[in-house]
């Protein structure tokens, strides 16, 4: 992977890194450690199996899809919940499989409120 670094990329500073067809851009000030590179090693196995374009295309389409849902677009992508999920397996790339971040397109399930207990009570026949 090629590491460049640079203060015009990523335009936000609100983003400390940015990886463009397999490109690694950082800002100056970024400290590049071994998670920071396994997570955008992530991005770049998904760009290179759908040819770059397509991986583009569709984390745009998604991003715009999920403004609409609650939380943060950009969180909620599943080009980016696959590399957060994983960024810490250092051994992912080497087991991971085509198109795994097909499974966390879905929404995040939201947990259920329980339903509130129904009171028992008990009646007691007592004999005067």
């Amino acid at each position: 992977m090629i590491i460049v670094r640079t203060k015009y990329l990523p335009p936000s500073r609100n983003y400390s890194a940015i990886n463009l067809f397999g490109v690694f851009f950082v800002h100056p000030d970024v400290a590049v450690t071994k998670r920071l590179i396994n997570h955008e090693s992530i991005h770049t196995a998904q760009m290179r199996e759908m040819l770059y374009l397509p991986f583009y295309i569709i984390y745009i389409i998604e991003w715009f899809i999920k403004l609409f849902f609650k939380g943060n677009a950009y969180s909620n992508l599943s080009f980016e919940r696959e590399a957060y999920k994983n960024e810490g397996n250092y051994n992912y790339l080497k087991q991971r499989k085509h198109y795994a971040w097909v499974k966390y397109i879905r929404k995040k399930k939201i947990a259920k409120k329980p339903k509130p207990r129904k009171r028992f009570r008990r009646y007691i026949n007592i004999k005067k």
